[in-house]
């Protein structure tokens, strides 16, 4: 009862405004689904430039945290620089692969290599420099988290405050 005079009042007279909910409700279902086949089959490079896809990195490792960072995002960094002081702990309890992709563009591009030779990152880094894999995970904004198990994302998280590692630990161990 509540519901039907909510909607009523909401969109009495109003037909039209209630049809492109549904319209848009039904896209981001449609969006949604096709995002995740998307995201396994963007093209991505190495640091050495070959060409490899997110789902061949998932069939090595069922369980992985992807991050999406850049060289002028601090916050990428603090992130990285922060799960990197934790990363080989949580591998040995979760066997969990960190992959770090570079958003940078091909302006900042030359700057991933000497940043990465600078810092103790021992994980995998990837450079998606036409932003494919960041459109495909629909996000304008980094650093994005994201936890996939088994080829689905199970997590995802925007931004970095120092601490956050700790949460996502505690949500990858739900994960193992």
């Amino acid at each position: 009862m509540f519901k039907k005079n909510v909607t009523h009042i909401l969109f009495k007279n109003k037909p039209h405004i209630m049809k492109k909910l549904i319209l848009f409700c039904a896209l981001l279902i449609t969006f949604s689904s096709f995002s995740q086949d998307q995201v396994l089959e963007t093209s991505i490079k190495t640091l050495k430039g070959e060409t490899t896809s997110l789902k061949k990195i998932i069939s090595q490792n069922d369980l992985i945290i992807l991050s999406l960072w850049a060289t002028w995002c601090v916050p990428c960094i603090n992130e990285l620089d922060a799960i990197t002081d934790v990363y080989e702990d949580w591998q040995d309890e979760t066997n969990v692969e960190l992959v770090a992709v570079s958003v940078d563009d091909s302006r900042t591009v030359n700057r991933v290599r000497p940043l990465v030779n600078g810092r103790d990152w021992e994980f995998k880094i990837l450079l998606d420099t036409n932003n494919d894999l960041k459109r495909a995970l629909n996000t304008t904004t980094v650093p994005l988290t994201l936890i996939i198990k088994n080829g689905e994302i199970v997590f995802r998280h925007s931004g970095y405050t120092p601490g956050a590692e700790n949460a996502l630990y505690e949500e990858l161990k739900k994960h193992i």
